[in-house]
């Protein structure tokens, strides 16, 4: 798929890793619509690129806000032909504990942002793109989730992340199935720790000790790497129905 003169959408793409794939497709020459709760910056980055960049307020837990995202995504010149979902929330806390079972509710609060708002804006981008003119390869577009390394490697409190995580990774192959008469792939990018917003709170000593145990490089993943390898997925049409790793050979341990 073509990024140059493709129409983009990106959920969770006011700061961090959504953010940098908004960055990163602009660059290639792809229109974005950046969707996210927080409009201050979105609508920040949004000026700063300029043109054939937009920002449209959107939870992705809701409906008719990601469909009016993608309807602008899909009016857009090139047709919606990206989208990159990198919207989640975090939360720790143990099965169980000196203060009892953990929260219900907020287990299914993590579920619900970031498993069923992914898979949200990934069914209605999926039908969008199925209106698409097919390109040469009878490709129409390309849909991009993010999981983590949590998936995987859940740590002790990490219950309710990686029980979301993992659903993303396990969605990824039968979605790519269910598309693949459309000419529509779904892949998932997993990263390990990023020099995120969300780690960007700790102090720079415990930043770097996180970096310094990942094998190499020994550092936090920057954001526009993840942004590289969106681009990268985007580009090879062969990478379908696979959750990536992107962590430097890290495995986490318990704790």
């Amino acid at each position: 798929m073509k990024i140059e003169g493709a129409s983009a959408l990106v959920a969770g793409g006011a700061s961090g890793l959504g953010a940098a794939t908004v960055r990163a497709l602009h660059d290639r020459g792809a229109s974005v619509v950046i969707a996210d709760m927080n409009a201050e910056n979105g609508e920040a980055l949004a000026s700063e690129l300029g043109d054939n960049a937009a920002f449209m307020e959107a939870n992705v837990m809701e409906p008719e806000p990601v469909q009016a995202a993608v309807d602008a995504a899909a009016d857009a010149p090139g047709g919606l032909r990206i989208s990159v979902c990198c919207a989640g929330i975090g939360w720790a806390q143990r099965t169980a504990g000196k203060q009892g079972p953990h929260d219900l509710e907020i287990f299914h609060n993590v579920i619900k942002v970031n498993l069923v708002g992914t898979f949200n804006v990934l069914r209605l981008a999926c039908a969008a793109m199925s209106d698409n003119e097919p390109d040469e390869e009878g490709e129409r577009g390309v849909c991009i989730n993010t999981a983590s390394i949590a998936a995987w490697d859940g740590q002790i409190g990490q219950v309710a992340y990686s029980a979301s995580k993992g659903g993303v990774v396990g969605l990824t192959l039968p979605a790519a199935r269910d598309m693949s008469g459309r000419g529509v792939r779904v892949n998932t990018i997993a990263p390990g720790l990023f020099d995120t917003p969300l780690l960007g709170a700790l102090p720079v000593e415990q930043r770097q000790a996180l970096g310094a145990g990942i094998p190499f490089p020994q550092r936090l993943g920057r954001p526009e790497e993840y942004g590289e390898l969106a681009c990268h997925i985007v580009e090879n049409t062969m990478l379908n129905g696979e959750a990536i790793r992107l962590d430097g050979a890290l495995r986490m341990p318990p704790r």
